[in-house]
C-alpha cells in the first residue's frame, strides 16, 4: 500500500504510477478498488500512455477509494500491478474555482518519422474542468486524417509526412481562464533503397561502375566494405557520392561488396558479388549463326561474340581472303562485321578469329543473297452486296531459294481459314495466295492484310472491302401523339449497311389484325431522312402496336422492334349492322337479327344497338335499345301484331360518343300463325283398285297467316277408324295428292287441311270414294 493521498474536493490530483524496470513499449491502465474494476477515462479523467500516470482534473467525493496501476507489455501481453494507492479528501473546506493548469503535455521539439503515427497528449487541472482543443500554430485547417481521441486529450496524425510537420497548440479554457501547450513536430526519414547494386561478371582489365542511391532525411551518406572490411581506396579504387569505380580490373578485385546508407535514424545494406574472370575466346555459350540470309541492298550485320577475358581482338576472312574496311564493309567495336547496300557478290563464307592473351578462337558464317520478294498483283479496294462473292488477288515474285508462306489479316486479326472456312479460303498457286470469300455479310467489312513471308524479308498489301446491304432495324420507334384515327409516330436511324436508307414503310398490329398490316401515312412516302410519320385511317378506341421498316437500294431490312402499346381516342360509330333481317317466333312476335359489328369497329366503350321497326305503310318508328354489343338480336312481343304482317326494320349503333348510322331499310315479316281456313272444293275419284287421287283449291294467301308449306291430306276406310287414319303430305302450292297401296273395292273417306310453320289449319269436310275391284283374268 502506498501512501495516502489527500486532496480537496474540487481539487485536481496527478497519482504516479512507477512502472518497474523493463525493455519495450508498455500500456498503462488504472483500477479502482478492486480488479477488474478499471477507470473510465472522460473529460475529468486521463491516463497517459507516456507516462503512466492517472490525472483527476477535479476530484469529486465519488473519487474516494483506492487507485492501482496496471502495466502491460505489448511485446509479451505481460501484466503486472502496482501497489494500490488510497485516495481521500480533506476536512478543511472545497477547493474554489481555479483557472486550468497543463499537467500533460508533448515536448518542445518533437521528431516524427515518415508514414508512422504520431501521438500527442494534453490534460489539465482545473475548476470547472477545462475543455481541450487543438489548433495548429500557422492557423491551417487540420486534414481528414487528424483523429481526436480521449475527449480531446490525444491528437493522433496517421501515415506521418513532410507537411505534418510544424507548430501544434493545445489550449486548455474554463471559466476562470486558459492555458495553452506549444510543441513543434519535425521530419525524419530512415535510408531507403532507391538503387541496389547487384551481381556482376566481368573481364579482366576492364571496369567497374557500381552505384548505390537511398532516399533519406537528413540525407543519407554512404560507405563501402569489401569482404566485410573497410574498403580500401587506391588510384584506380574511386568512390563519389555511394558510385564506386574500379578501373583495369584484377583476378585479386572479386569479392562480396556491400554499399552502407546511414543517416542518424537508421541505416541500409545493399550486398553484391564481384566475380573478375580471365579466359580465352569461347565460342561454346555464343556460337555464330551457321547460316544468315539477307536480301540485296539490304544491311547485314555478322556477329562474333565469343566469351573472353579479357575482350578478345577479332579479325574476318571471307574464304582465304582477309576482309578489310571499305565504304561498304566496317569492323564492329563488339567484334562483328556490318555490310551496307548488299550484293550478290557479298555472298559466301565468313570466318572471325578472335585472339586474347589466354588464346584464340574461330567460327564461321555462311552468308546467302538472295532477290527480294515483290508483290505483282495486290489486292484493290472493292463495293460488294451482301450474298456474292469475291477474290482478293495477292501474287508475288521471289527468289527460288526462299520458301514463301501467304496470311491474310482482316481488321487485324489472323484469318483462321479452318475456323472461318465456310466464307473464307485460300486460292492460287505456289505463288499466289489469293483470297476467296463466299456468300458475303455486312460482318465482313472492313481492311484486308495479304502478309507475304519468306526466312529474309516480308512483304504486304492492303484494301478495303465495303459490304453493302438491306438497312438495320430503326431504333426508338416511339407514339408521340395519339387520336382517335390518327398517330404521330418518330423513331431514330438504324445502321445503313454502307448504303443509305431511301425510304420508311410503318407498320401496324392490333388485337385483331392476322400479324403486321402495312399502315397508310402523311406523307404517303416516306424519304430516307425523315425521322416522323403520321399514321391515318386507324379505328377508334384501338390497342395499335407499330414498327418501322427502312429500305435502301438493296431491298427492306429488318423491322424495328414494336412501340409501346397505344390506344386510339373514343369516337362515335361509323359502321351501321350488316345482314339485318328476322322472321319466325311465336305467336304475336316480331323477331329481328343482324350480324354484330365487329370490337375494332365499335369506336369506343357503352357500345349498343338502336333497332328500329314500324308496320308497312306506317310513318312512325318505333325504337328500342339493345345495350348488349355482342347480342345480335331482338324480339317485340304485342297481341295486337298481325300473323305475318310486314314490318319496315333498320338497325342503328351508338356509345358514350355519340349515335351511328342506321343500317338500310328491310322488310321483315311477323309470327306466322297455323291456317284458319280448310280448303275448299274438294272432290276424289278412284284411279284403280289401290288408288284415289285427291284434289281440292289452294286456301287464300290472307288467310294462310304465313307462308304456306303445303297440304296434309288424311284418309281412313269405311270400317276404320279415323283416329287411326294415315296421312299423305306434298308440299308448296300443290292441289291434289294420289292415295296409293289401297284396298280394292272399299270405300275411303278422306279430308284435306293447309300447314305452315306456325301448324296445321282445320281440315275439310270429308269426302267418300270406293276403290275399284280387283279385275280377274
Amino acid at each position: 500500500m502506498r501512501s495516502t493521498v489527500s486532496v480537496r474536493e474540487g481539487q485536481g490530483v496527478v497519482l504516479l504510477c512507477g512502472p518497474p524496470p523493463h525493455s519495450g513499449e508498455l500500456s498503462y491502465a488504472w483500477v479502482f478498488n478492486e480488479y477488474p474494476s478499471f477507470v473510465e477515462e472522460d473529460s475529468r479523467r486521463f491516463v497517459s500512455q507516456e507516462t503512466g500516470h492517472l490525472y483527476i482534473a477535479k476530484v469529486e467525493s465519488s473519487d474516494v477509494g483506492n487507485y492501482t496501476c496496471v502495466v502491460t507489455s505489448t511485446v509479451t501481453n505481460a501484466r503486472v500491478l502496482g501497489s494500490p494507492t488510497p485516495l481521500v479528501l480533506r476536512s478543511d473546506g472545497v477547493m474554489g474555482e481555479y483557472e486550468p493548469k497543463i499537467e500533460v503535455q508533448f515536448p518542445e521539439t518533437l521528431p516524427a518519422a515518415k508514414g508512422s503515427t504520431v501521438k500527442l497528449e494534453c490534460f489539465a487541472l482545473g475548476n470547472p474542468v477545462p475543455q481541450i482543443n487543438w489548433r495548429r500554430s500557422d492557423g491551417m485547417p487540420f486534414p481528414n486524417k487528424i483523429k481526436l481521441r480521449k475527449f480531446n486529450g490525444v491528437l493522433e496524425i496517421s501515415n506521418f509526412q513532410q507537411e505534418d510537420t510544424g507548430s501544434y497548440e493545445c489550449i486548455a479554457e474554463n471559466s476562470r481562464g486558459r492555458n495553452v501547450a506549444r510543441g513543434r513536430l519535425t521530419y525524419y526519414a530512415k535510408p531507403h533503397w532507391v538503387q541496389l547494386i547487384r551481381d556482376v561478371e566481368i573481364a579482366v582489365e576492364d571496369s567497374l561502375y557500381w552505384e548505390c542511391r537511398a532516399s533519406g532525411k537528413p540525407k543519407p551518406s554512404y560507405r563501402w566494405l569489401k569482404n566485410g572490411d573497410a574498403l580500401v581506396l587506391e588510384e584506380r579504387i574511386q568512390i563519389e557520392n555511394g558510385a564506386l569505380t574500379i578501373s583495369n580490373l584484377n583476378v585479386t578485385d572479386s569479392g562480396m561488396f556491400q554499399c552502407i546508407a546511414e543517416n542518424k535514424h537508421g541505416l541500409i545494406y545493399s550486398s553484391a558479388e564481384l566475380k573478375v574472370v580471365a579466359s580465352a575466346p569461347d565460342f561454346s555459350r555464343n556460337p555464330m549463326k551457321k547460316l544468315v540470309q539477307v536480301q540485296v541492298g539490304s544491311l547485314v550485320i555478322l556477329d562474333c561474340k565469343p566469351r573472353a577475358s579479357p575482350r578478345a581482338l577479332s579479325f574476318w576472312k571471307k574464304g582465304d581472303m582477309m576482309v578489310r574496311e571499305q565504304t561498304r564493309i566496317s569492323l564492329l567495336n563488339d567484334g562483328g562485321l556490318k555490310i551496307l547496300n548488299v550484293t550478290k557478290a557479298d555472298a559466301g563464307t565468313y570466318t572471325c578469329t578472335a585472339e586474347n592473351q589466354f588464346g584464340k578462337a574461330n567460327g564461321t558464317t555462311h552468308l546467302v543473297v538472295t532477290e527480294p520478294t515483290r508483290i505483282i498483283l495486290a489486292p484493290s479496294n472493292m463495293d460488294v452486296a451482301v450474298g456474292e462473292s469475291v477474290i482478293l488477288p495477292c501474287q508475288v515474285q521471289h527468289d527460288p531459294l526462299l520458301n514463301i508462306m501467304f496470311a491474310w489479316y482482316f481488321n487485324g486479326a489472323l484469318t483462321d481459314f479452318k475456323k472461318d472456312g465456310s466464307h473464307f479460303e485460300k486460292v492460287g498457286g505456289s505463288s499466289s495466295g489469293d483470297l476467296m470469300i463466299r456468300n458475303i455479310q455486312l460482318k465482313h467489312s472492313g481492311k484486308y492484310v495479304c502478309m507475304v513471308q519468306t526466312g529474309v524479308d516480308s512483304v504486304s498489301s492492303a484494301a478495303e472491302l465495303i459490304v453493302r446491304g438491306s438497312p438495320g432495324p430503326p431504333e426508338n420507334v416511339k407514339v408521340d401523339e395519339i387520336t382517335d384515327t390518327t398517330a404521330q409516330l418518330s423513331w431514330t436511324e438504324g445502321t445503313d449497311s454502307h448504303s443509305p436508307v431511301l425510304s420508311y414503310a410503318v407498320q401496324a398490329r392490333t388485337p385483331f389484325s392476322v400479324g403486321w398490316q402495312t399502315v397508310t401515312t402523311v406523307p404517303e412516302v416516306i424519304d430516307g431522312k425523315t425521322r416522323t410519320a403520321t399514321v391515318v385511317e386507324l379505328n377508334p378506341w384501338v390497342e395499335y402496336e407499330f414498327r418501322v421498316v427502312a429500305s435502301n437500294k438493296i431491298g427492306g431490312g429488318e423491322p424495328s422492334l414494336p412501340s409501346e402499346k397505344v390506344r386510339t381516342e373514343e369516337a362515335a360509330p361509323e359502321v351501321a349492322p350488316s345482314e339485318v333481317s328476322g322472321g319466325g317466333g311465336s305467336r304475336s312476335e316480331l323477331v329481328i337479327t343482324w350480324d354484330p359489328v365487329p370490337e375494332e369497329l365499335q369506336n369506343g366503350e357503352g357500345f349498343g344497338y338502336v333497332v328500329a321497326f314500324r308496320p308497312l305503310g306506317v310513318t312512325t318508328w318505333i325504337q328500342t335499345v339493345v345495350t348488349s354489343p355482342d347480342n345480335p338480336r331482338y324480339i317485340f312481343r304485342n297481341e295486337s301484331i298481325v300473323p305475318f304482317s310486314p314490318y319496315e326494320v333498320k338497325v342503328g349503333v351508338y356509345n358514350n360518343k355519340g349515335e351511328g348510322p342506321f343500317s338500310p331499310v328491310t322488310t321483315v315479316f311477323s309470327a306466322e300463325e297455323e291456317p284458319t281456313v280448310a280448303p275448299s272444293h274438294i272432290s276424289a275419284h278412284s284411279l284403280s283398285s289401290s288408288e284415289i287421287e285427291v284434289s281440292w283449291n289452294t286456301i287464300p294467301w290472307k288467310l294462310s297467316n304465313g307462308h304456306l308449306l303445303g297440304y296434309e291430306v288424311r284418309y281412313w276406310n269405311n270400317g276404320g277408324e279415323e283416329e287411326s287414319s294415315s296421312k299423305v303430305k306434298v308440299a308448296g302450292n300443290q292441289t291434289s295428292a294420289v292415295l296409293r297401296g289401297l284396298k280394292s273395292n272399299l270405300a275411303y273417306h278422306t279430308a284435306v287441311r293447309a300447314y305452315n310453320s306456325a301448324g296445321a289449319g282445320p281440315f275439310s269436310a270429308t269426302v267418300n270414294a270406293t276403290t275399284k275391284k280387283t279385275r280377274v283374268l
